[in-house]
C-alpha cells in the first residue's frame, strides 16, 4: 500500500492501529462480543473510514401498525461501532478511546434487513477524535445520521482501557472514571 493510500480523502493518516484492523473485530474473542452477537461485519476499511453491515431480524425489533422497527438503541449501537471503526484506523498502538458524547438523529424507520453504518473521521486533534456516520438499508436509503466525540487515552496504566482486570473481572479500578 503506498502512502497516499494510508490517508484519508480529510487529509488524516492512518495510524499504527489500522495495520491491525483484524484485532478490532476480534478483540474479546473469547467469550460473548457486540460484533458476534449481532452478526456485524466489516465490510470496508480505509484510513479514517468504517462500513459495518448488520442483517437486521425481526428478533431486534418491536411491533407497529406499519410493522416491525428495529429498536433505535440497536440503530445507534451499529452507527456507534462504524464511527469506532473509523476512530480506530487513526489511532497508534499506545492510544485507545472513549466515547464521549454520542448524537443521533432517527430521520427514518429502520426495518428488517440489510443495514450498512458508514463511520468517518471528520476531525482528529491530539487528544479528542470527531467522527460522524450515516445508516443507509439495501435500496440505499438513509436512515438515520450520528455524531460522536472520541477522547484519547492511553492504552495502557492509568485510565488505560487494554490493562490487566481486576481479580472480579471488573475494569481496572482507575479506568472506572
Amino acid at each position: 500500500m503506498t502512502d497516499e493510500q494510508l490517508v484519508s480523502e480529510r487529509g488524516i493518516p492512518a495510524g499504527e492501529r489500522y495495520a491491525d484492523g483484524d484485532e478490532w473485530e476480534n478483540r474479546g474473542s473469547a467469550g460473548p462480543h457486540l460484533w458476534r452477537t449481532l452478526g456485524y461485519r466489516r465490510v470496508g476499511w480505509s484510513p479514517g473510514r468504517s462500513v459495518v453491515e448488520w442483517d437486521a431480524t425481526v428478533d431486534y425489533c418491536f411491533p407497529s401498525a406499519g410493522g416491525p422497527i428495529v429498536q433505535g438503541g440497536l440503530v445507534t449501537a451499529l452507527l456507534d461501532a462504524a464511527m469506532g471503526g473509523a476512530c480506530w484506523t487513526v489511532l497508534d498502538r499506545d492510544q485507545a478511546f472513549l466515547t464521549a458524547d454520542l448524537r443521533v438523529e432517527f430521520l427514518r424507520s429502520s426495518r428488517p434487513g440489510l443495514l450498512r453504518g458508514t463511520g468517518e473521521v471528520i476531525r482528529r486533534t491530539r487528544r479528542v477524535v470527531f467522527c460522524a456516520a450515516e445508516l443507509h438499508d439495501a435500496d440505499g436509503v438513509l436512515l438515520a445520521t450520528s455524531r460522536c466525540t472520541q477522547v484519547l487515552l492511553p492504552a495502557d496504566g492509568r485510565a488505560g482501557r487494554y490493562g490487566p482486570p481486576e481479580a472480579d473481572g471488573g475494569p481496572p479500578r482507575d479506568a472506572r472514571g
